[in-house]
This record gives structure tokens, sequence and C-alpha cells, in this order.
């Protein structure tokens, strides 16, 4: 096959790579079988200029006729964007991110600095380490956050710190800072981040350690991956402070109580417990 360049979120143009498209959905968990149909199809209907949106549209499409659970799972990045258009929902998924990791937390805190107050996304505390961490949400796939955003947030650590170690029982404690997004970080992002020791975490970096494998180590599978739920039904969950799938097996009226009859909600559970299962 000639080489076909398609068009990136960002707007740049990249050859389109079969052994790229053949990784993410392997990460769905499923069949090799599967993945050869799919990559074939994708590949007979590839066109010069295509968007990676449009592919991705087309192999989602395709898997969720033969595999739900494993299109929830391939459906995780975008699953994540739909979280939006405000980043709450995002911050709580982020809490709960650290919650798996052993740390306490509080979402959505006010904080006094040194010199001003600030609206902090996530606290966290684990034994002497006490966290602040700020949650940069983008809407589009294409943005990345820069060294801006890092600069910023050090910024804001840095005042907030000098308050924290001047309370009481706060100067032996182990401050740190995490940024964590979920799309891509700048190369000087990264850059900064590792020079003043802050904890950068976006959706493929740090490698192995990213957001995506973070999801999946824990499996923090948002309620917006879910192929058994329309939009309007995931935005109900959403309004309620349900993030994750896991919480809507715990919770057995919280289906009910967006409107589902008990057929719907069976397959909701159905495909949960299967994402889990197979995941």
């Amino acid at each position: 096959m000639s080489t076909i360049f398609i068009t990136k979120a960002s707007g740049e143009r990249e050859p389109f790579s079969e052994a790229k498209l053949r990784r993410s959905l392997g990460r769905s968990g499923t069949s090799p079988q599967l993945i050869d149909s799919i990559v074939e199809a994708v590949v007979a209907g590839l066109r010069e200029g295509m968007t990676t949106r449009n592919i991705y549209s087309r192999a989602f499409s395709l898997l969720r006729r033969k595999e739900r659970p494993a299109a929830a799972r391939y459906h995780t990045r975008a699953a994540i964007m739909e979280l939006g258009p405000s980043g709450h929902p995002f911050e709580k998924f982020v809490g709960e991110l650290m919650k798996a990791q052993g740390f306490s937390t509080e979402v959505a805190v006010v904080a006094e600095g040194r010199c001003i107050s600030h609206e902090l996304d996530v606290v966290a505390h684990k034994g002497e380490e006490h966290v602040m961490v700020e949650c940069k949400f983008h809407n589009r796939s294409g943005t990345r956050s820069d060294a801006k955003v890092a600069l910023y947030v050090q910024a804001r650590f840095e005042d907030i710190e000098k308050r924290w170690k001047a309370a009481p029982g706060h100067g032996t404690k182990l401050h740190a800072v995490w940024l964590v997004t979920n799309t891509k970080l700048t190369s000087d992002a990264t850059r900064y981040a590792q020079c003043v020791g802050m904890h950068a975490i976006g959706w493929n970096y740090p490698a192995e350690e990213g957001l995506q494998d973070l999801i999946e180590k824990y499996q923090l599978h948002p309620v917006t991956c879910l192929t058994t739920l329309n939009r309007f039904h995931k935005r109900q969950l959403l309004d309620q402070g349900t993030v994750l799938c896991k919480d809507v097996l715990t919770d057995g009226d919280i289906l009910k109580k967006i409107g589902l009859n008990g057929t719907q909600a069976d397959k909701v559970l159905e495909e949960i417990r299967n994402i889990y299962a197979s995941g």
C-alpha cells in the first residue's frame, strides 16, 4: 500500500500507521482475529487527508458491533474528554486516581498561600506526603499542556508550600505538586517539570505510567465509556457525582434514578462486569 497521510487532531499530518491502530485495538483486550478484521476494513476505506477521528470512529463502530466491553475500553480516551465541558468531573476522576494509589483526598479545596488564596483541584495525603494536584482538562485531543501551564502550577505551589511549611506539624512533611492532564504535555512542559521536581502526568507520559496506563492498571473506567448508555444518561450520572463504572456497581439504585428500566439497567451492569472481567 502506498503511503497515505492522515490529519491529526492538532492539524499536523503524518503517515497512517497500521501498527499504531493495531496497538490501540490490542489495548482494548479484543482478539487478534477481530483486530485483523477491523484493521483490514479501516485500511480499505483510507483516503488521503482522512482525520484520526474518522479512523477512530470507524474502528470503534466495527468493534462495538462485535464486542461491547472491548469497545468501551477502546473508547476510554474519548470518554475522558466526555467528562467535560467543565473540568469538575475530571477533578473528581483524578481524586479517585489518587485514592487508588493509597492517598486520602479532598476535591475543590480553597487553600491560603503566603501571598494569596488558591482554589485547588485536589489535595492528597499519604503518610508524610502532602500533595497539591492541579488538573488540566481539555475538550479537544489536539490541545497540549505547555510550559506556561507548568510554570503557573509551580508558582501556585510555591506560594502554598510557604504557608504549609509555616503551619504546626508541617515542617517535616514531604510537600509535592502534581500536574495531571487528559491530553499530551509539550516537551518543554516535561523538561520544566523534571527540572523543578513536579510530578507530571499526561495521556501517555511518563512511559508506562501515563494516564492511560493508570486507568488500565487501577481499572478506573469512566461511566462515559459505556456503550449501553446514551449521552443524556451519562450526563445525569456525572451531574449526580458518579464518575466511575465501578461506582455504578456499588449503588443499586443509581440507574433507576436516571430513568432506566430493569432491562436497560441489567444491560449496563452486564457491560460493566464484562469490562472488568476481561480488562
